[in-house]
């Protein structure tokens, strides 16, 4: 009696699981075809490359559209979990704010075909509610209150800032041979600037270290 009641409580938490990899091959299928640029294609494409059942499709999703936003949705909310964990252990707000941006243009390289969903989506990056734009604005609200940035218009920061993180993703990937990390610190440099941060304290704050890199897939599941 013992072993069967473990068994039927077990049926549920393994058909769950099993559903789960369904539902997550479908959002890397999709988003794989986000960043190749290949939207236009039949349900029937897609499953092939999750590898699973066209009927296994409507379980999750109702249509493709559905399955594209979520995917897209899922990809900004990595990243900004992502950057959540990196800079957890950071009390000053301008730190995290260009910590994140320089982090971010880090893992343009990194994780490229990630990068290429988000650089094809940039409305997204730039107003969702979710992934980075929150967070840096978060970050830009505490550094003014803090005094630590001058800034009178909040949205209009953010919307450099992803302009920013825009422009250098699509420079990194035109020109693979450019130096990311190095870009990415000038880039946050410049923001630091243009928020009204002394130039010796940009400088002495885009030159602090950075997490190890070779823990970022560990950190975020």
């Amino acid at each position: 009696m013992a072993d069967k009641t473990v068994a039927e409580k077990s049926a549920p938490r393994r058909i769950d699981r099993r559903r789960a990899r369904t539902r997550q091959a479908l959002v890397c299928a999709a988003q794989r075809m986000l960043a190749e640029g290949r939207t236009d294609v039949p349900i029937l494409e897609i499953t092939e490359l999750a590898d699973i059942g066209v009927g296994s499709f409507y379980n999750h999703f109702d249509s493709k559209e559905e399955l594209f936003r979520v995917a897209v949705e899922e990809a900004l909310e990595w990243w900004g979990s992502l950057m959540d964990r990196l800079t957890a252990d950071v009390d000053d707000p301008a730190v995290s704010y260009a910590q994140s941006f320089r982090m971010t243009g880090r893992l343009h390289r990194r994780h490229q075909e990630l990068s290429k969903v988000l650089l094809n989506h940039g409305l997204e990056l730039a107003h969702s509610n979710r992934g980075l734009a929150p967070r840096a604005l978060n970050d830009i609200r505490a550094a003014v209150d803090a005094g630590r940035f001058e800034v009178e218009d909040l949205d209009l920061a953010l919307a450099m800032t992803a302009g920013a993180a825009l422009a250098l993703g699509a420079l990194l990937h035109a020109q693979p041979d450019r130096d990311d990390g190095k870009s990415a610190d000038r880039v946050a440099l410049g923001l630091l600037l243009q928020f009204g941060m002394p130039a010796e304290e940009a400088e002495r704050i885009c030159s602090l270290g950075l997490p190890d890199f070779d823990l970022v897939d560990t950190m975020v599941g």
